[in-house]
């Protein structure tokens, strides 16, 4: 299984340019952290919101293949959405070229509308406009020269569209939420499913999963091709104590503030510890009860391929995220993989 980091490029408190300055540094020293320590993949997620560093997701991911030698770099998720897919492709193709074949995208709707009224889209065309766009990137990838025509974006006729990755296909994957037809239109299309479980019990995602893969069976896709990865909310200490300790203060507030815009009830130690115990979302703890988690997750949706940290949103210091970057690598990636027996 691959381990992996996703991050949303937290924005310092004060919003300061230059404390945002260093904000970026840091960010760029966990990714090269994350490939010194033997992850796999490093994900930057897309967001156009004050908290957030990572609108542009491609260039702080083509900023850290310079740094960086081994470790695949991806969008998590790139809002194809309010973007246009001809550039969408270029810039991870360009990002494909400077990392010598190391690039790969998640796409999906995101977590947030912020993008729809920036870039003049109507959110009553949510869905049209996602299919429709996926569909064009989906097209340029195969085909160098395009034609194509949709609703949202002006024609292409017999139009090339360069550069060509190095990778053929470069890896995209749909990035989920709880959408049954979301799931069954990756399926149908033979991506690799990307499932993102911030809370809950993720066990019962199981339903959905098995639709993927029956809407890929029924589509022909190989088993291969049909892969499913989850990103979750997590992080790793020495103790399962000492993670809580640090993480849980950050948790509560950052998830306490979102509810607000969306009607949900303040986070309790309570409700947290539920999310955190057996069959819950999110992965806080030692290295051995995360990788038995990991491990629990994967045997209760059938297998996974993928599995993503996201623990940037706590407000953990940058020493903290670098120890935890530490010990996934070197402890709980192993675990999982059965290349330790301290499990």
């Amino acid at each position: 299984m691959e381990i992996g980091i996703d991050s949303f490029a937290a924005a310092k408190m004060s919003n300061n340019a230059r404390d945002n300055m260093l904000a970026m540094a840091e960010l760029l020293e966990r990714i090269e952290h994350a490939d010194k320590s033997g992850l796999d993949v490093f994900g930057i997620g897309e967001h156009h919101r004050k908290e957030f560093l990572d609108s542009s997701p491609a260039v702080i991911l083509a900023a850290a293949a310079a740094i960086t030698s081994r470790i695949r770099l991806t969008s998590a998720v790139a809002v194809i959405s309010a973007a246009d897919p001809v550039r969408v492709f270029q810039n991870f193709a360009t990002l494909d070229l400077i990392s010598k074949g190391r690039a790969e995208m998640v796409v999906g709707r995101g977590s947030f509308t912020e993008a729809f009224p920036l870039f003049g889209y109507n959110l009553n065309d949510y869905d049209e406009i996602f299919i429709e766009k996926l569909n064009l990137l989906l097209s340029i990838r195969a085909n160098e020269v395009v034609n194509w025509s949709g609703t949202f974006r002006a024609p292409l006729r017999n139009q090339a569209i360069y550069p060509r990755p190095v990778q053929n296909p470069i890896p995209i994957w749909l990035g989920v939420g709880g959408t049954p037809e979301s799931f069954v239109r990756a399926g149908t299309l033979g991506l690799p499913l990307m499932v993102a479980v911030i809370g809950g019990e993720t066990h019962r995602f199981r339903p959905l999963i098995d639709l993927y893969r029956q809407a890929g069976n029924r589509a022909g896709h190989p088993p291969e091709l049909l892969k499913v990865g989850l990103h979750s909310l997590g992080y790793v200490a020495n103790s399962k104590e000492e993670a809580i300790d640090d993480y849980y203060p950050g948790y509560a507030e950052t998830f306490t503030r979102i509810g607000k815009e969306r009607g949900w009830s303040p986070v309790s130690r309570s409700k947290f510890d539920a999310q955190n115990g057996q069959m819950g979302a999110l992965l806080v703890g030692s290295p051995e009860e995360v990788a038995k988690k990991i491990l629990r997750h994967s045997e209760a949706l059938g297998g996974i391929s993928r599995f993503t940290f996201q623990m940037d949103n706590a407000a953990l210091p940058h020493a903290s995220l670098m120890n935890s970057i530490h010990l996934i690598g070197t402890k709980v990636a192993p675990l999982v993989n059965g290349k330790s027996t301290t499990i």
